[in-house]
This record gives C-alpha cells, structure tokens and sequence, in this order.
C-alpha cells in the first residue's frame, strides 16, 4: 500500500463518537475504527455498550444514554470530549425500525421513530459539530437508508426517517463547510444479529431476490465505506448519500 494510502486510512490519534455502538452497524463501525488507531467512544441505551466498549480497549469508552431525550445529549458529548481532548468524527448509527400499514400508525409509533433517527441524529451532530468547529475540523456519517429513496411497505415512519436523514445531511454540509465533512450511507438490509432475526427464511429469500446482487449486506461492509468517508482519501466528498444495496434502487 502507497504511502497516501497508509496515512489517509491511519486514525491513531484520532477519536469518534459512535451512536448504537453496542452491536450490529454501529459496533462494526466502532471495531474497524479502533483497529485503525481511532479511539472511539460508544453511545447506547443498552448499559451493555459499557462492557462492549471495554472489550475494543482501555483507551475506549462507553456510555449508557438515551439519546430521545435532547437533554442528555449536549452533556454526553461534552463529557466524551472531556475525556478525549478533541473529537475528530461522529459516526450516527442508533436507529429503531417501527413498521406497520400506514393506516395503523400510532402516533406514538411516529414519534419514536422520528425522534431516534431522525432528532437525535440531529442533536448528536450539532453537538459534535460544535466541538468539531472550534477544533477546524471534523467528519460526519449519518445512517440513512435505502428507504430513503425508495418506498417500502409497511415502513412509512422509517422512510420519512431517513429520507429526512438524507436532506439534513446535504443542509449540514453546507453550513458547516469547509471545517466538517458530512455525508450519508444508504444501506440495504444488514445481516446484523436483528437483520437476521426479522428476515428469516421465506420473507428473506423473496427479499433477496428483488436485490440485483443477490445477498444482504454485512455489518463490515457497512463500516468499510463509513471508514473511507471519514479517511483523508474523501476530504472533496461531502453532503453525498452513498447507497450500498447490492443494486435495489438503480432497478
């Protein structure tokens, strides 16, 4: 590997905060991450993402936060940066996937999904971002979704999640241009431990067959394009949402 290559791809000294660290995409991300030299700092509900965080490392940390409630996040985040120093990416992982016929909705259902994916990736963001801003320097990823630019049944709520997602991230890098980078990752499904338990055998294979490539997605694969969005190697790639679905969505 060239020397750009090795340095663009070397986060020793770097640190990352990653929401939903405790398992599926945001723990994928945090692992490739910290095996690059990052330290990361792992935010979830699960008080599990304390001993997950542990297992990555002494030099990483995890907190056990509920990141519905705004009032929690300025705090969290100001409490990873007093523990780092300095905060170099955010990665917005932590998601809930609510679906039912759009007719059948609750608003408590909505309201959940929105303030998950949607409010708290928000806030997170502007947290870090003010970090970032005052540091000169920053990168953003943000899960998005496939349901973002497609429609899927049952999944009202998510969509209008992470297409909201997807037009935040193109605002956010605008604004905070050029100090922050900040893009999104449009996956198809993951084979994440849940992934796999709500698509299990039959719904999974006709899944599967509307997917050009023929497969899910993994986790790795996942955090090896948040890996190279938060690399020197994409310093010209901002407000993109790079969709990574096996070719649903170009059909």
């Amino acid at each position: 590997m060239s020397g750009f290559w090795n340095q663009a791809f070397d986060l020793s000294g770097r640190c990352a905060v990653i929401t939903g660290g405790a398992a599926g995409i945001g723990l994928a991300c945090a692992t490739l991450l910290a095996e690059r030299g990052a330290r990361v700092a792992l935010l979830d509900r699960d008080p599990a993402v304390v001993d997950v965080a542990a297992r990555l490392g002494a030099e990483h940390l995890g907190i056990a936060v509920d990141l519905g409630r705004v009032d929690q996040i300025h705090p969290t985040i100001d409490q990873v940066f007093g523990h780092f120093q300095r905060l170099d990416y955010l990665v917005n992982s932590a998601g809930v996937a609510l679906l039912d016929k759009a007719m059948e909705v609750s608003e408590s259902a909505w309201d959940t999904t929105l303030d998950i994916n949607l409010k708290a990736s928000f806030f997170v963001a502007q947290a870090c971002a003010r970090h970032m801003l005052a540091q000169g320097s920053g990168r953003i990823v943000n899960l998005a979704s496939q349901a973002a630019v497609i429609g899927l049944d049952r999944h009202v709520a998510y969509c209008a999640s992470k297409a909201a997602i997807v037009g935040m991230t193109k605002v956010l890098a605008m604004e905070w241009a050029p100090q922050i980078n900040v893009n999104a990752i449009s996956p198809t499904i993951v084979e994440t431990a849940l992934g796999k338990k709500a698509w299990a055998g039959e719904v999974g294979e006709r899944a599967k067959q509307h997917i050009p490539a023929g497969r899910f997605a993994q986790p790795e694969e996942i955090a090896g394009l948040a890996l190279y969005l938060l690399s020197d190697a994409a310093q010209m790639i901002t407000g993109a949402n790079m969709v990574i679905d096996g070719g649903y969505s170009i059909q």
